[in-house]
Order: structure tokens, then C-alpha cells, then sequence
């Protein structure tokens, strides 16, 4: 068959879409059960549709990821494309809206155009970019007639590749764009045991107990996969860099977020370090703020009662 040209913008000729073939994984995606399990389900039904279609039924063609920032939605895509060994295509719409919103239709039929050409799948992202409620006192009738073009290229979306969405606010998404997604997954923020297994990824280094990257992990609830992973791997380049140990380098980047735990659970998480680690009592002192008479009579009611959590 022969290579079909990526889509580009008929003014910038920029491209419009990354795509990613073949698909490579360089970390494994912490999932939840729930989502894991849907995942698992959508491969399992593009990978061998023989019963779906026995059954008269066919695979499922498009999904919709609705979570907050950074939580796995685009990683999600990546490991169901890397699975299935198809190509990803990932459309960004907010980087394609432009001021001339018709233009922006026609980028958008472009590129479902390019991706209807072979077995792939497609990454909408940000979606709520250009799918906004119709009802919208607030957007021009040209941006209505938007949704309506999406609507037709999803609808008319082939058999045999996947189309996924994402969202960080379904709350703006029309209400006919929901009826068009086959199945919604949702992706809520990480909690402690998940962000646990995600630093245990990012860490890369066995040296670090799992005690200690529970307590670590603690630090960081309501953050996102996308949150730690960039400050784990800041502590690395400093741990590199500078020769000094993880668990000093994990304690500068994650100063401020100490900062905002209650007083007894910072002073539980510095003397449970201290414990742990055998760090002096001087240095915690520097890197925390923790006062060394505090963690000197917490480690001493450690040592008597055991360990302490945050």
C-alpha cells in the first residue's frame, strides 16, 4: 500500500496530527482495576473479533476518557495502540482551532479522513475544545456547526479501528457527543496505593523500600501521575548530578508539598524517614524544617511503640 501523507493546515502546513508507529512503551501505565479491566475489554475485542462477529456484533469503535490532567488518559491510548500493535494518531483540537472556524472543520475531516485509511488508533484530545454544549448562549454559530461536523465524522467512524476521546471537562461537552461514545471510562485522580506503584515505576531503584515509597507517596495525594512522575524524576537528576541519595534528593522536591501536611503528620513522615534511612537527625532537621527536639522524642516514642505513617 502506499504512504499516505500525514494532514497538514492548508495555511501553515503544519502538521496536524502526531502519530506514533511503531507505538513504544517506556513505562508500564498504573491503572485502577475498574479501568484496567475496560482496557483489557477493548483490546480483547479489536485483537480477535471472532465471536463479536458470530454473535452479529461488532467491536467496539469509539470510547470516551473523562478525568482531569494528567492521570493516564493519553498513556491509556498508548498502551491499547501498543497492544493491538496498530499506529496512534493523536489529533490535539486545541491546537487546531483556529480563528477561521470553518478551516478548523475541514482540518478536522482531514485528519478522520487520514485515519479512516488504514486500521489505527485515533486520540481526539481535548475534546471539549471544539465539542462545547450547542446551547451555549456564549459560542458563535460557526463553532455550533463545528460540533456538528465532529458529530458526522464520528458517526461514520469504521469498524475495526478504535476512537478514543479525552476530556478534562465533560461538563462543556455537548450532550449528542456523550450518545456517540460507545463507553465512557472514566479516570479519577490517583490514590496512595496507585501512586505508590506509580513511584515504584518512576524510581527505577530497588534501594528504596516499599515502606518509604508508601510514606513518599503519602505526601503526594490529590496529585496527579503526571505531578509525580515530574518531581521523582527531578529528584533523580539531582541524585545524579549531585551524588547524593534519593531519599535526600525526594526530601528537597517535595519540601512544599511537606509544607502543606498537618504539623503531626509532618513530624510522623520526617521521624519514620529518619528511622527508616538512618539520616541523621541534622540533616532531616535541614532538609524538612522539622526541629531536631521534635524528631529526636518522636524517634524515641518510634523506637518504643514501632512504626509511625503518615
Amino acid at each position: 500500500m502506499t504512504p499516505v501523507a500525514q494532514p497538514v493546515d492548508t495555511e501553515s502546513r503544519m502538521n496536524l496530527v502526531r502519530e506514533e508507529d511503531p507505538v513504544v512503551m517506556t513505562v508500564e501505565p498504573v491503572l485502577v482495576p475498574a479501568i484496567r479491566r475496560s482496557l483489557m475489554q477493548l483490546a480483547s475485542e479489536h485483537a480477535d473479533p471472532g465471536l463479536l462477529l458470530a454473535a452479529g456484533l461488532g467491536p467496539t469503535r469509539t470510547a470516551l476518557f473523562v478525568g482531569p490532567p494528567g492521570v493516564g488518559k493519553t498513556l491509556a491510548a498508548r498502551s491499547l495502540a501498543y497492544d493491538l500493535g496498530l499506529p496512534l494518531i493523536i489529533l490535539d483540537l486545541a491546537s487546531v482551532m483556529s480563528s477561521l472556524l470553518g478551516r478548523t472543520g475541514e482540518n478536522i475531516r482531514r485528519v478522520l479522513d487520514y485515519a479512516k485509511q488504514r486500521p489505527c488508533v485515533l486520540l481526539l484530545d481535548e475534546l471539549d475544545a471544539v465539542a462545547k454544549r450547542r446551547d451555549d448562549v456564549s459560542e458563535v454559530g460557526e463553532l455550533k456547526r463545528l460540533v456538528t461536523v465532529l458529530l458526522q465524522e464520528i458517526d461514520t467512524w469504521p469498524e475495526g479501528s478504535l476512537l478514543l476521546a479525552a476530556t478534562n471537562h465533560s461538563e462543556l461537552l455537548d450532550p449528542a457527543i456523550w450518545r456517540r461514545f460507545e463507553q465512557v471510562i472514566d479516570f479519577p485522580l490517583p490514590d496512595e496505593a496507585a501512586l505508590a506503584l506509580a513511584m515504584r515505576e518512576y524510581l527505577q531503584d530497588n534501594s528504596i523500600g516499599d515502606d518509604l515509597v508508601r510514606s513518599f507517596a503519602a505526601v503526594f495525594r490529590g496529585a496527579s501521575y503526571s505531578d509525580l512522575e515530574r518531581e521523582v524524576m527531578r529528584a533523580r537528576r539531582i541524585a545524579a548530578v549531585q551524588a547524593l541519595p534519593m531519599t535526600e534528593t525526594l526530601l528537597t522536591v517535595t519540601r512544599e508539598r511537606l509544607g502543606r501536611l498537618t504539623s503531626a503528620q509532618r513530624v510522623n513522615f520526617v521521624a519514620d524517614l529518619v528511622q527508616r534511612t538512618g539520616m541523621s537527625q541534622r540533616k532531616a532537621h535541614e532538609l524538612t524544617g522539622v526541629s531536631r527536639d521534635t524528631l529526636r522524642k518522636h524517634v524515641a516514642t518510634w523506637r518504643q511503640v514501632g512504626t509511625t505513617s503518615v
